[in-house]
């Protein structure tokens, strides 16, 4: 299955990485190269022939092609397909590794032998949410390759480590995960972004008091939940600005503001800019 496995003992080498939008159909390069790709679907799809192997990446889906394979298209993809990507190399290992698997330790371990080192394979295809935790550390690190921090490159290495552990163990639903509160409000929130933000109906879901959510939210994830709610919103607003041709106002209402002019303070506040200078500065 051409599978890309990554080990405790070496860190992948990032390459570069961004968000993309087809401005036009077109058909994916005919190449081979010395690098694998992550592609994340966030709107429309991708068709892509690896050798001999078909595949169809669709919204919301994640894919790895592997590097030194022949990769090419056979379908065209279609114009406003919107998709995540990052090239990186995974080095060969330092010291031989056993295959991970999950299970239960108790504390304070010590310090652990450098022969006991693990390897992880990558899912070659695999569903992954928008609002979940793999989705949003994506669009994480394509945000951190384009930042100003002076450490990035010392950094980058390391967050890419954390982002390909993150994609494979969302594809193994096995693991024994529990969500936080804070992790249960983010999805309802994302299940209910196009709503205006109502503490009643998050108790009303909850069964608790909103001033007890909102204490283990903040504690948790440092903002409030409604800076949360509205930096999605947000979010959300930037995509539908840049890859659709709906109005400002089409956009405000999908996102549950009536007022415009409110609407377009709170994007101003949380943007920079208003919606309409925004999508013009991407045709700039």
């Amino acid at each position: 299955m051409n599978e890309i496995v990554i080990d405790t003992c070496t860190l992948p080498v990032a390459l570069s990485g961004a968000y993309q939008v087809a401005s036009a159909p077109f058909i994916h390069a005919d190449r081979n190269v010395d690098f694998h790709v992550l592609i994340y679907v966030t709107e429309g799809y991708i068709g892509v022939t690896e050798e001999d192997q078909d595949y169809l990446i669709q919204k919301e889906e994640l894919f790895f092609l592997k590097s030194g394979l022949h990769h090419y298209g056979k379908t065209t993809i279609p114009q406003g397909t919107s998709w995540y990507f990052v090239h990186f190399r995974t080095p060969l290992p330092a010291f031989p590794c056993s295959p991970f698997q999950i299970q239960n330790e108790p504390g304070n371990q010590g310090l652990v032998s450098t022969e006991s080192t693990y390897m992880l394979p990558l899912p070659k295809h695999s569903y992954v949410p928008e609002h979940s935790q793999a989705a949003e550390m994506i669009v994480q690190f394509i945000n951190y390759i384009n930042s100003t921090d002076p450490l990035r490159r010392w950094n980058l290495n390391s967050k890419l480590f954390e982002l390909l552990s993150e994609c494979a163990f969302h594809a193994y639903s096995e693991l024994p995960k529990t969500d936080s509160l804070a992790d249960q409000i983010c999805r309802f929130l994302g299940e209910h972004i196009q709503e205006p933000f109502s503490a009643s109906l998050l108790e009303d879901h909850f069964h608790l008091s909103y001033k007890h959510m909102a204490a283990c939210f903040k504690k948790s994830t440092g903002m409030t939940i409604q800076t949360y709610h509205t930096r999605q919103k947000m979010n959300l607003a930037c995509k539908l600005l840049r890859s659709t041709l709906l109005p400002v106002k089409e956009i405000g209402l999908r996102l549950g503001y009536q007022d415009m002019l409110y609407f377009s303070r709170v994007f101003h506040a949380s943007v920079g800019i208003s919606p309409s200078a925004y999508r013009k500065r991407l045709w700039i």
